[in-house]
């Protein structure tokens, strides 16, 4: 993995928002962009993920890991945060030239009552509520939405629905919520999104289409629905299986030992090969099949 050396509080880029990178008190790579906060922080094994935070007042160097409580997914390496961080300057710098504008807006939304409201454009308003949020589109706006991701009542949740607003109107957001936006329809929507760009997803670019796939290929196949370290067979992992990975209380379940080096969910979840992976029928480690096995 490549170093970044340590750096202080002023070495950065000039400009608004102004980009900082520097070393935590605990020697991790962090950064600050405006009043956002960004750190690269040790995951599971050799895997590092990028921790967020928010208005951290002290310098750099006094950071520590538990002023980040947000997870915005996995790094390679440092010049992957990097380039995360100027992402994320670019977003804000782009935002700024939007004319977006506040306003106090005590709106009812299928969320809750709106306690905070920013308007993007005439008839393109964003919510927030206690519990949830999202974007209301005017009834003009919202006919401009391809019928395929068209909310009928023209609210469109945060989590997902929001990137048929930003596809439609990619004036009103910065280059990064469109590059998110796409994805998001691209892994989630993937017949409305081969229907608005009229091409066909390959394997490997939609997680829906993807699981789809998986799961047809699958459908007869012992496939983990829980896993654990056995306490009988040391070095193997104890996991229950049933036919497509199906959680149903009436289906048969049939246990197997894994190595446990081998062992791993994997994107879907981890599929029995009966010519490798032996059928079980002893001691169990699972509370619910030890009184199985005692009879």
């Amino acid at each position: 993995m490549s170093t970044i050396p340590a750096k202080s509080d002023a070495d950065g880029t000039p400009g608004f928002p102004g980009v900082s990178f520097g070393r935590s008190m605990e020697g991790h790579t962090v950064a600050r962009v405006g009043d956002a906060a960004f750190a690269m922080l040790p995951g599971r094994g050799e895997r590092h993920y990028l921790a967020t935070g928010w208005k951290i007042a002290a310098p750099l160097s006094k950071w520590r890991r538990a002023d980040f409580h947000g997870h915005s997914g996995d790094l390679a390496d440092e010049a992957a945060f990097r380039a995360r961080v100027f992402e994320h300057a670019e977003h804000q710098r782009e935002s700024r030239g939007l004319g977006r504008c506040e306003i106090s807006a005590r709106a009812y939304t299928p969320w809750g009552l709106s306690q905070h409201t920013t308007v993007y454009a005439d008839g393109v308003e964003r919510h927030s509520t206690a519990s949830h949020g999202g974007f209301r589109l005017s009834p003009l706006r919202n006919c401009k939405v391809h019928p395929s991701l068209r909310v009928e009542d023209g609210f469109y949740e945060e989590d997902c629905a929001w990137a048929a607003v930003a596809i439609t109107f990619p004036d009103l957001f910065t280059g990064f919520e469109r590059r998110c936006a796409e994805v998001t329809i691209r892994d989630w929507q993937p017949a409305a999104w081969e229907k608005i760009f009229g091409r066909v997803l390959a394997p490997g670019q939609s997680h829906a289409k993807d699981r789809r796939a998986f799961e047809t290929q699958h459908a007869n196949d012992w496939i983990v629905i829980s896993a654990l370290r056995s306490n009988h067979h040391p070095g193997m992992t104890e996991v229950i299986a049933t036919r497509g990975g199906q959680r149903d209380a009436h289906l048969e379940e049939r246990r197997f030992l894994v190595p446990a080096a081998e062992y791993g969910v994997g994107r879907f979840g981890f599929v029995i090969d009966e010519t490798r992976h032996a059928a079980y029928d002893g001691p169990s480690s699972f509370v619910t099949w030890s009184g199985k096995c005692a009879t």
